[in-house]
């Protein structure tokens, strides 16, 4: 691959005007690492300049060296015109009347993970999906991590990668995980494309299903035939896209076919055919410290990733030490008895549901905490899953009457006719963490998941996450 010089960045990028769309977390270091090149930025942001939020942004920059032009209030995109170079937020989306008002204009449009793909030299894995994404994109990493090799991981994991790409070399391993809106108008080629699953989500952002899953396809569409794609063969949408691919297709969750390199579960073993035939054992399932069928899956879908590249000892070695990321099934703590489980990144139905599922197992009563932002997706499969895992309820966010709802529906449909779980409701995440420590009793799981995003209160589900956790340390 060619290495693209910061010289050659720079000679290219210092007298264009540029604009930077969001003064969001993703987006500051983008404009810190730009100001090396080019002091032509203007940064825009729908906050007032009077939002203590927004002041406290524009200050930290000014007192780096950093001075910005700055548009903010409510009409801040109608000042977005006669700029070379736009940078779009990734919730942003790319048929926004102002992108294509600037682009008309004879505008580059777009993004930090875009530009960073360009100008990367090393060897690029991508991951997409609807669940299973972060567990493994971390996955990924920590197995070439185990084999020795410079990994650089980020993207929607939350670590901006841009800023480091003039640092990488070509044997380097770069991991990134691609959310639907990064995904929207990328144009870039990964070397191995992951893709976990596909379900209904972003439906709030998203005009429909279909547009979403076609945001999913744009991870592997530039692709060469040498390079990899790695699909879930159990997931119906996502295997339809070996019909589209261009490389090689390696398959998990299938053991139909000795023609194909595929990985599937089969006793207690993870196994995996490698396309001529031969089929060889990786790990046992009880060597995975992880919990959860789901978890299994982010297994063969990481190992389909780095397969060939590195030696399966590396596979075993991850699988017996790997507890987990924040934010997912994660426990914060034992106290008197209950164990505190955060699981913040439950922002659809079915994570809900595959979490409760999976916490069900250890037999223990389940107290939930739940609420979000909806985004305009289906709760139905998710209340007959409430009554048969949960014993009580405390709901704290918008979307609390869709799931009072659907466990309402589950009821009628079973012919429940009092309510059979207790349910409570906070106004606040303190006073949630307070209620579920009165009610619940030692023996007793309290899990976050709430079922919906962070943004009716918090910046992101992290912020939700780790205030949930102060909480519970401070109990």
């Amino acid at each position: 691959m060619r290495r693209v010089y910061a010289s050659d960045f720079q000679s290219w990028i210092e007298n264009k005007k540029i604009a930077v769309v969001g003064a969001g977390i993703s987006n500051r270091p983008l404009v810190r690492w730009l100001y090396r090149y080019n002091r032509d930025i203007s940064v825009f942001d729908q906050m007032e300049k009077g939002n203590k939020r927004m002041k406290t942004i524009m200050s930290d920059f000014e007192a780096e060296g950093i001075h910005l032009a700055w548009v903010a209030g409510e009409s801040y995109l109608d000042r977005l015109t006669g700029f070379d170079l736009v940078f779009r937020t990734p919730i942003m989306r790319p048929d926004h009347p102002a992108l294509l008002r600037v682009g008309e204009e004879g505008a580059i449009i777009t993004s930090e993970m875009s530009l960073f793909l360009a100008l990367c030299p090393a060897h690029t894995t991508g991951i997409t999906g609807s669940n299973g994404k972060t567990t493994t994109t971390t996955l990924i990493s920590e197995l070439y991590k185990s084999a020795g090799r410079k990994v650089w991981t980020g993207g929607n994991i939350g670590t901006p990668l841009l800023n480091k790409v003039f640092e990488m070399e070509e044997d380097d391993e770069v991991v990134v995980e691609l959310s639907s809106f990064q995904l929207f108008d990328l144009v870039a080629r990964l070397d191995t494309a992951v893709v976990t699953n596909i379900l209904p989500n972003h439906l709030d952002i998203h005009e429909d299903f279909d547009e979403y899953i076609a945001a999913k396809k744009n991870i592997f569409k530039e692709q060469r035939p040498y390079d990899r794609l790695v699909l879930n063969y159990s997931d119906s949408i996502s295997r339809s896209f070996a019909l589209e691919a261009r490389g090689e297709i390696v398959w998990f969750n299938r053991k139909d076919s000795r023609r194909s390199k595929s990985l599937f579960l089969e006793g207690d073993k993870i196994w995996f055919r490698n396309g001529s035939g031969d089929t060889v054992a990786l790990v046992e399932k009880e060597d995975i410290v992880l919990p959860g069928r789901f978890n299994i899956d982010n297994y063969m879908a990481a190992w389909g990733a780095v397969a060939g590249r590195i030696e399966p000892l590396n596979l075993r070695k991850v699988a017996s030490s790997f507890k987990g990321v924040p934010h997912r099934m994660e426990l914060v703590r034992e106290h008197e008895g209950i164990r505190w489980y955060n699981s913040s990144i439950d922002s659809t139905p079915e994570r809900t549901i595959t979490t409760l599922e999976t916490l069900f197992l250890q037999g223990r009563p389940i107290v939930l905490i739940c609420g979000g932002r909806d985004k305009n997706l289906d709760y139905s499969e998710l209340g007959p899953v409430i009554l048969d895992t949960v014993t009580k309820i405390v709901f704290c966010g918008e979307n609390t009457p869709l799931i009072r709802s659907s466990v309402a529906a589950a009821e009628l449909k079973r012919k429940i006719k009092v309510e059979s779980i207790p349910m409570h409701e906070a106004t606040s995440y303190e006073e949630a963490v307070r209620l579920a420590a009165k009610i619940a009793q030692p023996g007793d799981s309290v899990l976050l998941s709430p079922t919906g995003t962070s943004f009716d209160r918090f910046f992101n589900f992290e912020e939700r996450g780790e205030t949930f956790r102060q909480l519970v340390l401070e109990l």
